[in-house]
C-alpha cells in the first residue's frame, strides 16, 4: 500500500467506504473516545472542520475502546453522543481497534508511516494523523496536541 486511498473503512451504518473518495483533500484522521479526558477535543475538531471544510478539508473520526475502555457504546450511541454534546458533523466511522493483532489495516499503515515519540504503536485516544492531498501521511500528533495547536499545519497543506 502506498497511500491511504488503498484502504476501505466501515461507516457507522455498516457500509464500506473507500478512502479514495477523499482524493485531493487534506485529511485529519483521529482515534476518538467518548469518555476520555481528551474527549473535549471534539469541540476543537469540529471548529477546525467548520472553518476549513469548504477548502477540501475533512476529519475522519474512528472510535476506539482499547484505552481504558473509554468508548464502550455501540456506534449509534457514540454518534449521538458526539452530535449532542459537541455538534460533530464530520465523518465518524464504525468503532475499530487501532493497535494490536486486531488493529485495522489503515491504522497499521498510519503508524508505520509516522511513528510516535515512543515508537509506532498508538498509546492513547485522540492521536491524530495529518494526510496531504496525495494521500501521504505527513505528520502525527499525540493526544496532548489540541486541535487549535495543529491548525497551522492544516493551513500549510491546504495552501499547497
Amino acid at each position: 500500500m502506498t497511500n491511504i486511498y488503498d484502504f476501505s473503512v466501515k461507516e457507522m451504518n455498516g457500509e464500506e467506504k473507500s478512502l479514495s473518495d477523499y482524493k485531493e483533500k487534506v485529511l485529519l484522521i483521529v482515534n476518538t473516545a467518548s469518555k476520555c479526558g481528551f474527549t473535549p477535543q471534539f469541540e476543537g475538531l469540529q471548529k477546525l472542520y467548520e472553518k476549513y471544510e469548504e477548502q477540501d478539508f475533512e476529519i475522519l473520526g474512528f472510535p476506539c475502546n482499547q484505552f481504558g475502555h473509554q468508548d464502550p457504546g455501540a456506534d449509534e450511541e457514540i454518534k449521538q453522543f458526539c452530535q449532542q454534546n459537541y455538534g460533530v458533523t464530520f465523518q465518524m466511522f464504525s468503532k475499530i481497534d487501532v493497535k494490536g493483532k486486531n488493529a485495522h489495516p489503515l491504522f497499521d499503515f498510519l503508524t508505520r508511516e509516522q511513528k510516535g515519540i515512543l515508537g509506532e504503536q498508538i498509546k492513547w485516544n485522540f492521536t491524530k494523523f495529518l494526510i496531504d492531498k496525495d494521500g501521504q501521511v505527513v505528520k502525527r500528533f499525540g493526544p496532548q496536541k489540541n486541535p487549535d495547536m495543529i491548525e497551522q499545519d492544516i493551513k500549510a497543506l491546504l495552501n499547497k
